[in-house]
């Protein structure tokens, strides 16, 4: 699955793009000013997005990667 994939069925199923999880893990306190603080670990934003937004590991994987500036 290409990683345009992941997020087009992310957005289908939670109604969110990556900009949508920028801002609420900004709300969430695991970011600020648009970036990832580095005191927060890939799990915790995984377990996160697994929790709240029934996204499985990979999806979840994936929206970690917009987090950390990779869009491909």
């Amino acid at each position: 699955m290409s990683f345009q994939a992941y997020i087009d069925n992310i957005k289908a199923k939670t109604g969110k793009t990556p900009d949508d999880f920028k801002k609420i893990a900004e709300e969430k306190g695991f970011m600020e000013n648009g970036n990832l603080l580095k005191t927060v670990k890939p799990t915790e934003i995984v377990n996160w997005l697994k929790e709240e937004f029934k996204l499985g590991h990979g999806h979840a994987m994936a929206i970690y990667a917009t987090f950390k500036g990779k869009t491909e």
